[in-house]
C-alpha cells in the first residue's frame, strides 16, 4: 500500500557557483599576497682572479665633415677631397693599428653625400669599424 500518494519526496539542492566565486576570491588574494623567493637575496662569494681587468681600447680615428662638405682626418684638413683621397688620408691615420674604429662627427646639415664618402673611404681601405658622434637633444 502507497500511503504518500500525491506527496513527493523533496530533496535537498546544493547550488556550487557561489562556492567556486569564493574559492576564486581565495586563490587570487593568495595568489597577489605570496611573496616569491628571489635569487639577488642569495648571499654568494665570487671567486677572484688576478687578470687584467680592462683591455687597451682601440685607437679611434676623428673624421669631421662639414656642412659645405669639407673633410678632417684627426687633426689634419683634407678639404674637398674625392673618395680615394679620403680613403688615403684613413689608410695613414690608421697606420699599423689593427681594426681601429671610425668616429664620424657630420654636421647637422652636411649633405648624405657626404657622408656616404667616408663610409665608401673606410670600406675601401678595410676599415669596418665605424660609429657616429650624436648629440643629445635639450
Amino acid at each position: 500500500m502507497n500511503f504518500r500518494r500525491g506527496r513527493r519526496e523533496d530533496y535537498p539542492e546544493i547550488n556550487l557557483i557561489p562556492f567556486i566565486d569564493i574559492l576564486l576570491v581565495i586563490v587570487i588574494f593568495l595568489a597577489v599576497t605570496t611573496t616569491y623567493a628571489r635569487f639577488a637575496e642569495l648571499k654568494i662569494n665570487l671567486p677572484t682572479s688576478s687578470a687584467e681587468q680592462t683591455p687597451t681600447p682601440p685607437k679611434q680615428i676623428e673624421v669631421a665633415v662639414g656642412e659645405s662638405g669639407r673633410y678632417q682626418v684627426d687633426d689634419t684638413a683634407v678639404g674637398d677631397a674625392s673618395v680615394d683621397e679620403l680613403a688615403a688620408a684613413l689608410k695613414k691615420a690608421a697606420g699599423d693599428q689593427a681594426e681601429p674604429v671610425v668616429v664620424i662627427n657630420a654636421d647637422a646639415r652636411a649633405a648624405h653625400q657626404s657622408v656616404v664618402n667616408v663610409m665608401e673611404a673606410a670600406r675601401r681601405v678595410g676599415l669596418t669599424r665605424i660609429t657616429f658622434v650624436t648629440q643629445t637633444a635639450p
